[in-house]
């Protein structure tokens, strides 16, 4: 009777506290479990199959965890607005932030599965997978999926929304990479990625235009723990968030302009979120006064790297694939070092949240009337 109650709390209040959201994920992940094991037996009952490939049941784990991921993740967000949340946690986010951040976790599942049963058909050469077998490992990956999804989705805070953002950006890329028809595609540039017509172009500028709608995301919810006590603190915030939404902007332009058929606009919104982190790096001391000086040290550091690598271009010691790749990498480890000192920013000393949207009222005299401002 206990464990029927509990289970029946858990159903009412999937979000009350720690506990109960995570009996929630398991609850779901063990729907899924059965769903999916159950509609693989109905698909699977043809015979043996490949591990990897067309028709295999790596490309059925993939196709149904990234369906299942991006379900999953719009209805844990949607659920969890209705109810209390974790303070750690974003704020009611608006339906093309729910969309993009769970077309990310759709993107993750659909090429995280591919590449492993791509290696394990490599570990099991020749091997095939029976029906039962099948069916059974397949509900216990996309259940898997579903688990891990609806944690993420339940708790998103700044600090998971950037590490989302990262691992998205690699499993894309890196996608992309192997599958691209052209195996000298990196003497030229790294958005030669994205100039053919096949898959390889395909998972190239749909990462990059996903990744730029949630680094807009990241635009809101990243700076929404910066301290605002005077006005002046909420300009320097609001231009730390427009430098962001700009970046998100043209970085989703470098895949929508794909560099064969729109050579100046992919060039200008390329160069121009370049031109834009730099001047979010030197402008933060003044905009976000509060920042660390560690942390804008390294920011100074990652600005210094870039124009080193230019003028390496420049001279023809690197060729433009090696520029764009370390600059990609320390552009984007900035953002998830930025968040992370964002987050910490908006936590008192004793761990609590301290988020100040709103310029601080005047506290009340003594006399139960308001002083004025100094």
């Amino acid at each position: 009777m206990t464990a029927q109650l509990r289970v029946r709390q858990v159903l009412r209040h999937p979000f009350r506290n720690a506990e109960s959201r995570e009996s929630a994920a398991l609850l779901i992940a063990a729907g899924v479990l059965v769903v999916a094991t159950v509609v693989s037996l109905l698909v699977f009952r043809g015979g043996p199959l490949p591990i990897a490939g067309p028709g295999s049941i790596g490309q059925f784990v993939a196709l149904a965890a990234a369906v299942t991921a991006f379900g999953v993740f719009i209805a844990a967000v949607t659920v969890s607005h209705a109810g209390p949340q974790d303070a750690r946690a974003l704020p009611r986010m608006r339906w093309f932030d729910i969309a993009s951040i769970a077309a990310a976790h759709g993107v993750i599942a659909l090429l995280g599965w591919i590449g492993m049963a791509n290696i394990v058909e490599r570990s099991f050469v020749g091997a095939v997978v029976f029906p039962v077998s099948a069916a059974l490992l397949a509900g216990v990956a996309i259940a898997v999926t579903a688990y891990l999804t609806t944690v993420s989705a339940m708790s998103m805070t700044p600090t998971r929304l950037s590490l989302v953002l990262m691992v998205f950006l690699v499993v894309g890329v890196f996608a992309s990479m192997l599958s691209a028809t052209d195996p000298l595609w990196w003497q030229k540039n790294l958005s030669t990625l994205g100039v053919s017509d096949d898959m390889s172009a395909l998972a190239f500028n749909l990462t990059v235009i996903i990744a730029g709608l949630i680094v807009t995301t990241i635009a809101h919810f990243g700076t929404i723990d910066i301290p605002v006590d005077t006005e002046k603190a909420r300009r320097g915030r609001r231009v730390v968030r427009i430098e962001l939404l700009l970046m998100g902007v043209f970085l989703a332009g470098v895949g929508l302009f794909p560099v064969d058929t729109h050579f100046a606009i992919h060039n200008t919104v390329a160069s121009g979120m370049a031109v834009l982190f730099v001047a979010l790096v030197i402008g933060l001391r003044w905009h976000v006064p509060g920042t660390p000086r560690v942390f804008l040290m390294l920011g100074y550091a990652f600005v210094l790297i870039i124009v080193v690598l230019a003028v390496l271009f420049t001279t023809g010691y690197y060729n433009l694939t090696a520029v764009e790749l370390i600059a990609f990498l320390i552009i984007f480890g900035w953002l998830m070092l930025f968040l992370r000192n964002t987050a910490a920013a908006g936590t008192g000393a004793d761990g609590g949240e301290r988020r100040t949207d709103a310029v601080s009222e005047p506290a009340p005299s003594p006399s139960g009337s308001r002083t004025l401002p100094q």
